[in-house]
């Protein structure tokens, strides 16, 4: 790792010009890093020891990295998914969620210090991720962390948490009293879905997993139906006023538009988009996607009068500071199963990709 020396006439003078265009040069030069070289399985990631960490712009921050959750964006990127978008830009830097310090901060950035600590997350587009010592976020996908959740735990939670309050808060906008179906609870996205619905006030359905039962019931969720063992349709009663589906079938799919209320909201997390674009090719794929999402929303709103959604994850300086809220209230947790040194990141993709640890999230703790 180089570092610049404080005190050097050379440093000086070069922080001086950089800070006239608006950035500020960092005290870290380059550090260690996960590199991406080539899509494949967990063989194909590399730890480089002389990755450069770039000056930081007006509105970013460096964060010394403590720990990072591996996210399924994570291990489909590192296979290939979204070629179309990131092959050309290889090699990658993978990783999205980052708990840890403020090591420093661009000139326009007011609300977070130098030696604070932090957790946040990157937008699923972002080129230079987080599996790194020193990552870079703008000031909006940061915040806080609160004293009580330790870095580890932290890690587990805002890109998750901000895919599910994009559905349920941006989008659906969900209010005290109504009804909302999360399909496929067992997992970070639908386990934040239903604990965010509960701070609400709404009331929760969930279908999981039997191993998944236990967990989603004690975050709020006032129905938990197994769809390895019980029949979905038959099983949930009523209409809802939002259905966040995490699994995105034409079963779950149909199943969910059939059971919204009017004027209600159907968001899915598999949106065709990258996998059309990795199809197609970007330049033909994303108008095409664009079209076959305005299909299926015109059609649902003149079949069943409902609104149907892609839903994605995207910074949210509000719905960061209401997720660090709750997770300092303790009303907001993703339950970690297994921490892996950085060193072993490929041992740890091999774990998700195997399914060897379930139903807790992977993270790896940078030291």
């Amino acid at each position: 790792m180089a570092v610049w020396r404080l005190g050097s006439t050379k440093m000086r003078h070069s922080s001086s010009s950089m800070a006239k265009l608006g950035f500020i040069r960092n005290i870290v030069t380059n550090c260690r890093a996960v590199i991406l070289p080539r899509f494949g399985g967990p063989e194909v990631l590399e730890i480089r020891h002389d990755v450069k960490v770039p000056d930081l712009k007006p509105h970013e921050v460096l964060v010394r990295t403590r720990a990072v959750s591996i996210n399924p964006l994570d291990t489909r990127m590192r296979a290939g998914y979204g070629r179309s978008i990131f092959g050309p830009l290889l090699p990658l830097i993978l990783g999205r969620d980052i708990s840890g310090e403020v090591a420093s901060v661009g000139t326009s950035v007011r609300s977070l210090s130098v030696g604070q600590d932090v957790f946040g997350a990157l937008h699923p587009t972002a080129m230079r991720g987080t599996y790194t010592d020193y990552a870079i976020l703008s000031e909006d996908e940061l915040t806080p962390k609160p004293a009580s959740i330790s870095h580890v735990d932290a890690s587990a939670i805002p890109f998750a948490a901000l895919t599910a309050w994009r559905a349920l808060k941006s989008t659906a906008r969900i209010a005290e009293g109504q009804r909302v179906l999360v399909i496929g609870g067992g997992g970070a996205v639908g386990l934040s879905a239903i604990q965010l619905a509960v701070a609400t006030g709404c009331h929760v359905s969930t279908t999981c997993g039997v191993q998944s039962i236990d967990q989603v019931l004690a975050a709020g969720a006032e129905q938990a139906v197994d769809y390895t063992r019980e029949d979905v349709e038959s099983a949930i009663k009523g209409q809802f006023s939002a259905v966040l589906d995490t699994i995105g079938l034409p079963e779950t799919e149909r199943m969910g538009v059939n059971l919204l209320t009017k004027g209600g909201h159907y968001m899915t997390l598999q949106g065709g988009a990258a996998s059309i674009s990795d199809r197609y090719g970007i330049l033909a794929g994303i108008p095409l996607s664009t079209g076959i999402l305005l299909k299926k929303q015109m059609q649902y709103r003149y079949t069943h009068g409902i609104e149907y959604w892609w839903t994605y994850m995207r910074a949210d300086s509000e719905g960061l500071d209401e997720i660090c809220r709750l997770s300092e209230a303790g009303k907001l947790k993703i339950p970690v199963e297994k921490t892996f040194p950085i060193t072993q990141v490929r041992e740890a993709h091999a774990a998700k990709d195997e399914r060897l640890v379930i139903p807790g999230k992977i993270v790896l703790e940078v030291n």
